[in-house]
């Protein structure tokens, strides 16, 4: 069935966008974890466009992009920039908590966020679990301008608000699937948070967990967006309406209104959307999606942002181009690069090296999980300059039980994968006096999915391995000596750890780690002398699918830890590189 209305969506495109098949949309447009998007467009801020994505347990959280142009997306900010905004983000519990779907919008000269802080490892029927808030600023491009959060009383997700003509405002929202699969909605004050009483307004399709809606209001009609089907394979957007907007909303016969299900496309998982005009009065439409295929196995940057060309004829329901890697669309605005904020252009595929100089400071697009220890961190240190020192935390990075870290912090620093093809890779300057002191680098999604490989202080009785070819194993007269590790985590099998000696003519200086896309579906991890690059030896190949899961996507990052002992010794990190070597899109 979803298939047929698919096809019948294309031939009823080909019509509606007629003369406005003259721009393409490459997708994603955020590549790498931006899930769950919401977009509006700001004529009052110089015709820019605004979007925020869900960030879970990362922080600097809800990150916000611009564009003047819909083809160059700036990153500008984070809405969640201060611990005082939401301290509970330290104290998530599962790699599925933290910060879900947020709804941007602009009304009255004031943005506002609202989103909701989950415990993922409570009851879905315990209050407690859906702490939902509201932000708001005055200035995107300004972090200080977003409020401390505002909490609401909602046993559910997903909320977005919504002014009606006549000025009232109101939440709707997913109710807690699992106790009740419906949108409910009721009035607000946003400025504080009271709410009125919850009323069911729809009860979706008949698909799993509707949720993510959002309410348009057009040519008398009040149109309901939701997303239904989970956020998996069968993932879709689906849509009713209603002459009042409290209901009853009636479905739409042609339900879904997009979805890659049923299709071989490489993009799948197609839903949680939201819809948008631009100054020329066309209409816009954007979702998350994951590069992979109806397979599913294989998609280590997770759910991204996506963006389609919609047309929305009076009276009717909005017909939506399909998701693909090249999308026609309606005309675009000029090219314009000239917007404001200190982020990168995320769609622009270029090198990333830092030098850690002292004049400089950590990038905006740079993340932590959770919040981390500010001690930790240190740009230019004045016993080694140009370097970032790390000084190690308590735990490691699936910390106390895989979901868990406590409100300490761990000491992990990271940038989003946004491209298929990459090379990551950072010099490490570490000389561990303590057994199991660590320092490495990461493909890390969460506390229970990651892939690591660093140095770390053991007997040379746990070795398992040699790092270079033919090489016989050295005579050690150390009782601790410095080793390369490779391990992992995951919910499905991981390569067995690899613990080999590093080489004798290596451990004076600097060592090189990388972490590098072989190709679609496989990592290689390698190391070497810093100095002498062409000595680097690829220690193994591992496959992502230990990293292709859940909400999130893949960070690259330099950790350093203890690993739960009295080790202090910190590791400097320099000639830090993200190199993007390729982007599939079909």
């Amino acid at each position: 069935m979803k298939s047929f209305l698919l096809l019948g969506l294309s031939a009823c495109l080909s019509a509606s966008l007629g003369h406005a098949t003259n721009s393409t949309i490459h997708n994603p447009i955020f590549p790498g974890f931006y899930p769950d998007p919401s977009c509006i467009f700001v004529p009052e801020w110089d015709d820019t466009f605004f979007c925020a994505s869900s960030s879970f347990n990362a922080f600097p959280g809800i990150p916000i992009h611009a564009s003047k142009d819909l083809q160059n997306w700036k990153l500008i900010g984070h809405v969640l920039n201060r611990k005082e905004q939401l301290p509970r983000l330290a104290e998530t519990n599962r790699s599925t908590s933290g910060i879900w779907a947020p709804t941007i919008r602009f009304h009255d000269d004031t943005f506002w966020l609202v989103t909701t802080l989950v415990d993922d490892d409570r009851p879905q029927a315990d209050f407690t679990r859906w702490d939902n808030i509201i932000f708001k600023g005055n200035d995107p491009y300004d972090p200080a301008s977003w409020s401390n959060a505002i909490h609401f009383n909602l046993t559910g997700y997903d909320p977005e608000p919504f002014w009606d003509v006549d000025g009232k405002a109101y939440i709707n929202a997913a109710h807690a699937w699992q106790v009740g699969p419906y949108i409910e909605q009721a009035e607000v004050n946003l400025d504080t948070g009271e709410v009125g009483e919850w009323n069911i307004i729809w009860n979706g399709t008949g698909g799993l967990a509707p949720e993510g809606p959002h309410i348009y209001h057009k040519d008398g009609w009040y149109y309901l967006l939701a997303a239904e089907g989970g956020t998996g394979v069968d993932h879709m957007v689906t849509m009713a309406r209603s002459k009042n907007v409290s209901g009853p909303y009636e479905s739409y016969e042609n339900n879904p209104v997009l979805s890659n299900a049923n299709t071989t496309s490489l993009f799948q998982t197609v839903g949680h959307a939201d819809l948008f005009q631009d100054g020329s009065g066309n209409w816009w439409g954007v979702a998350l999606s994951t590069r992979s295929g109806p397979e599913y196995f294989h998609y280590p940057m997770g759910r991204e942002t996506v963006m389609t060309a919609v047309s929305w004829p009076e009276g009717e329901y909005p017909v939506w181009t399909p998701i693909s890697g090249e999308v026609s669309g309606w005309p675009l605005p000029p090219a314009a690069l000239d917007i404001k904020g200190v982020g990168p252009f995320v769609n622009h595929p270029t090198p990333e090296i830092l030098t850690f100089s002292n004049t400089s400071s950590l990038p905006a697009h740079i993340t932590h999980w959770r919040y981390p220890n500010p001690s930790s961190f240190v740009v230019s240190p004045p016993e080694k300059p140009n370097t970032l020192r790390i000084n190690p935390s308590n735990i490691n990075l699936t910390a106390l039980n895989g979901n868990y870290a406590g409100p300490g912090g761990q000491s992990f620093i990271s940038r989003r994968q946004q491209d298929t093809l990459f090379t990551f890779s950072v010099d490490l300057d570490f000389s561990p006096t303590v057994i199991e002191e660590e320092a490495g680098v990461s493909a890390f999604l969460t506390q229970n999915h990651h892939l690591d490989i660093g140095i770390v202080l053991l007997p040379p009785s746990a070795s398992t391995a040699t790092l270079l070819p033919g090489q016989a194993a050295e005579q050690e007269d150390e009782a601790l000596i410095p080793q390369i590790r490779f391990r992992g985590e995951s919910y499905v099998p991981v390569p067995k750890p690899i613990i080999a000696p590093v080489p004798k003519a290596w451990r004076a200086g600097k060592l090189r780690l990388e972490i590098k896309a072989a190709n679609r579906t496989h990592y290689s991890f390698s190391v070497g002398p810093a100095e002498r690059q062409s000595l680097m030896q690829t220690l193994l190949y591992a496959s992502n699918d230990p990293v292709s899961w859940g909400f999130t996507g893949v960070l690259l990052g330099v950790y350093a830890t203890n690993n739960g002992r009295n080790g202090t010794t910190p590791a400097y990190v320099s000639n830090w590189q993200y190199l993007p070597q390729g982007q599939f899109r079909d």
